[in-house]
């Protein structure tokens, strides 16, 4: 059995690197300013966290890990069983599941993003067209983005946004950020 000194240093140290590991940390704020529900699909984040339903007005609160990767796409056209979360969707399916852990089919308009792996690296944030256009889309980021940050994506040619990979049309913000997506934006 371990000494009660040497269990309490394992503690502390497993605490420190659990917290380290928060730093950088984000969380998405997605609301569907759409007329009909929309369910936002999201990869990788926690299992079992992977998508939702949102009806109009409603808004989904979503947390990310330090130096994760991923991308928020709405899907559209959907139906899933409640009680088993089996179904599909017209855009954005993603195997056939409400909570996602496989990207979503085409056509798709994506909220793309990297959190700084620490508190001092920028997140690198962007909307993306490559995977096609499914319904308008803002992105923006606060405390710390620029002084443009907000990526606004209305129709399939948006100027904002990525069309081809390494179009490098990406934002960043100051990390521990907080991100506001929103689908069907106001004009």
């Amino acid at each position: 059995m371990a000494a009660p000194a040497a269990l309490s240093s394992t503690l502390v140290l497993l605490l420190v690197a659990f917290t380290a590991s928060r730093v950088g940390a984000a969380t998405f704020y997605i609301t569907n300013g759409c007329a009909s529900t929309v369910f936002p699909g999201a990869i990788p984040v926690a299992r079992g966290v992977g998508g939702t339903d949102l009806k109009p007005g409603e808004t989904w609160a979503l947390k990310v890990d330090a130096g994760a990767s991923g991308r928020i796409w709405p899907r559209t056209g959907c139906s899933f069983d409640p009680v088993t979360g089996q179904g599909g969707c017209d855009t954005g399916d993603c195997g056939g599941v409400l909570r996602c852990v496989l990207p979503g089919k085409p056509p798709a308009t994506l909220a793309e993003f990297t959190i700084g792996e620490d508190g001092g690296a920028p997140d690198i944030y962007g909307i993306s067209v490559v995977d096609g256009f499914s319904i308008p889309m803002e992105f923006s980021c606060s405390p710390g983005g620029i002084a443009d940050g907000v990526v606004r994506c209305m129709d399939a040619g948006c100027p904002d946004a990525n069309h081809h990979p390494g179009d490098g049309k990406y934002r960043t913000c100051q990390g521990d950020g907080e991100y506001q997506i929103v689908f069907c934006p106001s004009t």
